[in-house]
């Protein structure tokens, strides 16, 4: 597995004001595939991506990336495990304005003092579609096309597993499927694994498997899904719901 919680326990707050946040979950997000969480606003998928990529503790339960226990590291090595070994997309594309594209891209290597891999960078380039746009800044594109920076920047490093969360909901609907294209690229033509949360059956459609939470739990899991199939597992929680 590229990454995983086992018996993962997330609680906010104390007495009155404790939300159990993840109540025993545990799932894989298998090396070089799509994978896709869903469910409710309040289900805890936001806070699944977070602790298993390592940006949140867990109160109890493990978190791995490969055979890596987030839990056995201080704050120093999960700090260079997040930057060598993971890649993120978050909703705001979180570019440096006063940077090109192909600055933005490689930021992340520069900032580790590790020049990267050319040819790799290069062909990221391609499938990213940003060969005619390396020199500009990020206020001359599109916001698709900032969302796209983004995409090579986390991929640049060559990382093990991507999280997204909600990577297309600052984009309008061509811009969003250009860019869930390119997530499915990478795993297909790139091998890489993706980890995406998302609340559009659209999106999730794109990926290899979906798996839904709700009230903090594992509750269903689904192969080669369609926006249809996911829609109505979705409103199926809904009529299940107090």
């Amino acid at each position: 597995m590229a990454a995983r919680v086992t018996d993962a326990v997330k609680v906010y707050g104390r007495g009155d004001t404790t939300v159990r946040a993840l109540d025993g979950v545990s799932v894989g997000f298998p090396a070089g595939r799509f994978t896709a969480i869903m469910g409710p606003s309040g289900s805890g998928k936001s806070t699944l991506m977070h602790c298993a990529a390592g940006l949140d503790t867990l109160t109890s339960g493990t978190a791995r990336i490969g055979d890596t226990d987030l839990g056995d590291l201080d704050d120093r090595r999960l700090t260079l495990l997040r930057r060598d070994r993971v890649g993120f997309v978050f909703q705001a594309f979180n570019l440096v304005p006063t940077l090109t594209v192909a600055e933005n891209i490689t930021l992340p290597l520069d900032l580790a003092g590790r020049g990267g891999d050319p040819e790799w960078i290069d062909a990221l380039v391609d499938v990213v579609g940003l060969r005619d746009r390396l020199r500009h800044r990020p206020a001359e594109l599109s916001g698709g096309q900032q969302q796209r920076v983004a995409v090579a920047r986390a991929f640049a490093g060559r990382p093990e597993v991507v999280f997204a969360d909600e990577p297309t909901g600052n984009l309008d609907s061509r811009s969003g499927q250009e860019v869930l294209g390119l997530l499915g690229r990478a795993v297909r033509d790139m091998r890489r694994t993706v980890v995406m949360v998302t609340h559009d059956p659209v999106a999730a459609a794109h990926a290899d498997e979906v798996v839904f939470l709700a009230d903090g739990r594992l509750v269903d899991r689904m192969a080669s899904p369609t926006a249809d199939k996911v829609l109505d597992r979705l409103k199926a929680f809904e009529v299940r719901s107090p």
